[in-house]
């Protein structure tokens, strides 16, 4: 069976976010914690790439450019920062109900941001490429995490970039992420989760080096309670997030 024969979808989990897709735009909704965790991660991104890509990080349009896809994009929490920062953007998710959300949101915001309700199989059949691939909080609701790194590493250009943001497979993680973060403190509704589904940052650093893509860092992120802020931190025990490049 060929690999674009195959799918990285889990219909389960495109239905669990579709279900809660009008609350994508809510800071105090359910979708708060990623409200709360997407300054870090941007200023991850943004830095990242102004350093990559020889680009002054305080232009106005930083990246204009630079063509980047949010996969797995959700309501374009991520993507319109990126647009707004002067990058053309595609973002894309596998959720009708997400892509129609993000599409109205943008419309609101007066942004043009490409949103297609497609999957990574079906941009890379087209032979689509990208500066910038950025795989944020996706790969642990996949089907196929080898494949689906794989077959995102196929859509990043020669010299370009991926970041990846997850849940590394731990204890620390399970107690934290998912019981504390679902079932104690109620952050996330139950089930967002999965442990077995989490993925260890060996376990990604083979799938994205046997794609072609070479480690260029890893970071972890961490909970700040009295700040009441996520920050980054050298602990990957629980969230971290690695930046991949692909050689020239």
């Amino acid at each position: 069976m060929s690999a674009t024969a195959r799918t990285t979808v889990d219909n389960a989990e495109v239905e669990r976010f579709s279900r809660m897709a009008r609350e994508w735009w809510s800071p105090e909704g359910k979708f708060k914690p990623l409200h709360k965790f997407n300054p870090v991660r941007l200023a991850y991104v943004r830095e990242t790439l102004a350093t990559r890509f020889g680009r002054d990080p305080n232009a106005p349009l930083p990246f204009a450019g630079l063509r980047i896809l949010d996969i797995g994009c959700g309501g374009g929490l991520l993507s319109e920062p990126m647009a707004r920062l002067g990058a053309t953007v595609v973002g894309v998710d596998p959720s009708e109900t997400n892509i129609e959300v993000a599409r109205l949101h943008a419309a609101q915001s007066g942004l043009s941001i490409d949103y297609r309700a497609t999957t990574a199989e079906a941009l890379a059949e087209a032979g689509e490429t990208f500066d910038v691939v950025l795989n944020m909080e996706v790969v642990e609701h996949v089907a196929d995490v080898g494949l689906y790194i794989a077959t995102t590493a196929a859509l990043v250009k020669p010299d370009g970039l991926m970041v990846v943001a997850t849940i590394n497979r731990t204890l620390k993680a399970l107690a934290l992420a998912i019981v504390g973060a679902e079932y104690v403190l109620r952050w996330l509704p139950r089930g967002t989760h999965q442990y077995e589904k989490l993925v260890r940052p060996e376990e990604l650093t083979v799938a994205l080096t046997s794609a072609g893509m070479r480690i260029a860092e890893s970071v972890g992120v961490t909970f700040n309670p009295l700040a009441d802020r996520w920050e980054r931190s050298r602990d990957t025990s629980v969230n971290y997030m690695v930046l991949a490049e692909k050689a020239g």
